[in-house]
């Protein structure tokens, strides 16, 4: 039976239409399990559903869409379904970290930004595949298998949120939980032609600050008003935090009605960070459809360089902390974690409490020189999200036998551009600009602002996004 629901309706508009009555959360919630078995099992977008708890919580928003005496007195996404990276708890849920050596025991508590989606009236719609820990920007891994991208099943959906890349570019969830501790929210919406937006540091909180800050929770989405809408929903003042600040004054959402200023400076960088790394024609096509549509917008281009260390000390101090990613996780059988993550935790096991904390030291100070730097030159900078198209699968294997690390080092082109960012904290946010006429893959752009400027970063969001409009784009496989 053919749904009425167009699975590609945005998160927005889905929950404005249950606000309306005029369709339920158990159809939207139907519609959507369906989708998943069409094509999950071609995607490998999920590792756990749980379709009772969908279908119960559905019908309890249903109720309560039918009890309300008004619209506005419901949560903003009541009844729109939205599926959890396999990183965080949800209670009652497994929680593999990606890992054939966690546990299976269901997680006993949500963490604070799964209350969160809940308490906006989401329904967790099961948990998308992550590599494990959330070490690499793609899923081929011996827990979850090959996640694979909708615009080419050869080629990686990126990471480490693949399968909310891959689930959403679909059509099999309308927006999706994702993380991004080097570029896991940026890099698959670059792979599959999504808008996703990694905050400032502190601004979303977790039960625990990510890997001293480089890690933050956010969502994969289709449009820029989802994007700012559920930012809404996240960044809340968390008072149990370590890093939290007050609830922003204003909403982002309603950034998007302001006119976005002329004469902003827009900063440009395409050549890659690391020496060594080419960026693929398509990447720099990319920035340069942007360039032209902000410099015709009345906004400046200006040729200050970002002012980066270089590359062997930033590296230096990125692996530093990335080495400890996987600290704090449970493990019922750690002989099971891949190589690569053995080799990473043998790193971290192998200098003592005092060089660590010598090298988080180092990366404030480095970052403090590169944000004090876009801050005297850019209000935005913008870059490829990406050195590379999205790989072809199993690229990353390369000398991995000899070497495990070589799976990271084989990976520096698809987060050479977005792990920087992480180290400064800055938000950033991929849009969707172009597609390789070669192949008819999506390349995304990445634009970042100065800390705390998520609502100047939507707007100029929202004016790419109406002079290179990316929502009726379909991959093959949805």
């Amino acid at each position: 039976m053919r749904s009425p629901i167009d699975p590609f309706t945005s998160a927005v508009e889905l929950a404005a239409a249950i606000r309306r009555k005029e369709v339920s959360p158990v159809e939207v919630a139907d519609c959507f399990l369906e989708r998943m078995d069409q094509l999950a099992p071609r995607l490998n977008a999920f590792c756990h559903r749980a379709d009772d708890d969908v279908r119960k919580a559905a019908s309890v928003a249903a109720d309560a869409v039918a009890r309300a005496a008004s619209p506005e007195d419901l949560p903003p996404f009541l009844g729109v379904p939205l599926p959890v990276k396999d990183l965080v708890d949800v209670a009652g849920w497994p929680t593999t970290h990606g890992s054939a050596g966690a546990g299976q025991a269901p997680a006993e508590a949500s963490d604070p930004v799964v209350r969160r989606f809940v308490d906006a009236g989401f329904v967790l719609l099961g948990k998308t595949t992550t590599s494990e820990f959330g070490s690499l920007p793609f899923t081929e891994s011996d827990a979850l298998g090959i996640s694979r991208n909708p615009w080419d099943p050869d080629r990686t959906p990126g990471g480490s949120s693949s399968g909310a890349g891959a689930a959403v570019a679909a059509g099999m969830a309308p927006i999706a939980h994702a993380e991004d501790g080097g570029g896991s929210i940026r890099i698959p919406a670059s792979c599959n032609g999504l808008v996703g937006l990694k905050p400032t540091r502190g601004l979303v909180t977790n039960a625990t600050v990510e890997v001293e800050g480089l890690g933050t929770s956010g969502v994969l989405t289709r449009s820029v008003a989802d994007a700012a809408a559920v930012l809404d929903v996240l960044a809340r003042h968390d008072p149990a935090a370590w890093w939290s600040p007050p609830a922003p004054r204003t909403s982002f959402a309603a950034a998007l009605t302001t006119d976005l200023p002329t004469g902003l400076r827009i900063g440009v960088l395409t050549d890659s960070p690391i020496d060594g790394i080419a960026v693929h024609p398509a990447c720099v096509a990319a920035v340069d459809v942007a360039l032209r549509t902000l410099e015709s917008a009345g906004h400046h281009l200006v040729d200050t360089p970002l002012p980066l260390p270089p590359a062997g000390e930033l590296v230096a101090a990125f692996t530093t902390l990335w080495n400890v990613a996987g600290a704090g996780i449970a493990l019922a059988e750690p002989d099971r974690v891949e190589p690569h993550n053995r080799a990473l935790r043998a790193a971290a096991r192998g200098i003592d409490s005092w060089a660590y904390a010598e090298g988080v030291k180092k990366t404030q100070q480095l970052s403090r020189r590169i944000v004090e730097g876009f801050v005297a030159g850019f209000d935005l900078l913008v870059t490829p999200t990406m050195a590379c198209l999205p790989p072809l699968i199993g690229a990353w294997r390369a000398g991995t036998d000899d070497d495990p690390l070589r799976a990271l080092l084989n990976s520096y082109p698809m987060g050479v551009f977005t792990s920087v960012f992480n180290v400064t904290g800055q938000p950033a946010i991929s849009l969707p600009v172009h597609h390789d006429e070669a192949t008819g893959l999506p390349v995304g752009i990445q634009i970042v602002a100065a800390p705390w400027r998520e609502d100047l970063l939507l707007q100029v969001s929202r004016t790419l996004e109406l002079a290179h409009p990316w929502s009726g784009r379909r991959p093959p496989v949805s």
